[in-house]
């Protein structure tokens, strides 16, 4: 399964480009649409179409996350949701999560939406900008 556009939206929405890297709130140098990496280094600079490409690897390894850990059929939007959650988030955190049992245990159990809710803390703190993301990501996630 590859990600749908509106799933792309969704990720795009909440990274917004930046073409200068920049430290995140987790103190993570980052650049583009939230690409991390080694590749990212200190005072870069990129273009539109750069963070584009970095954009469409990142999300290529999100989806290979979700088609190796996900054992369930989940729908579009599911995997949408969840792709952008592991391009937040990143794999680790995925594989080791409450919301992946779940989703592997019932992918309609309704209570994945209190799991997506839990990620909205970064470097220590809570961030509106996270409360935002998952309450987007959930909605995305159980649309019809």
């Amino acid at each position: 399964m590859k990600t749908s556009k509106e799933g792309i939206e969704l990720i795009k929405r909440f990274e917004k480009f930046v073409p200068l890297t920049y430290r995140c709130p987790a103190g993570v140098l980052t650049i583009g649409y939230g690409h991390t990496g080694k590749n990212v280094k200190d005072g870069m600079i990129i273009t539109e179409s750069e963070a584009e490409d970095f954009l469409k690897e990142d999300i290529s390894e999100a989806e290979d996350v979700v088609s190796r850990y996900v054992k369930r059929t989940i729908t579009q939007n599911q995997f949408d949701a969840l792709v952008s959650f592991i391009f937040n988030l990143g794999e680790g955190n995925f594989k080791k999560s409450t919301l992946l049992r779940k989703v592997n245990r019932d992918p309609n159990d309704k209570s994945i939406g209190d799991e997506f809710s839990k990620w909205v803390f970064a470097g220590g703190r809570r961030l509106i900008g996270l409360v935002n993301r998952r309450l987007a990501e959930c909605r995305l996630y159980f649309k019809s």
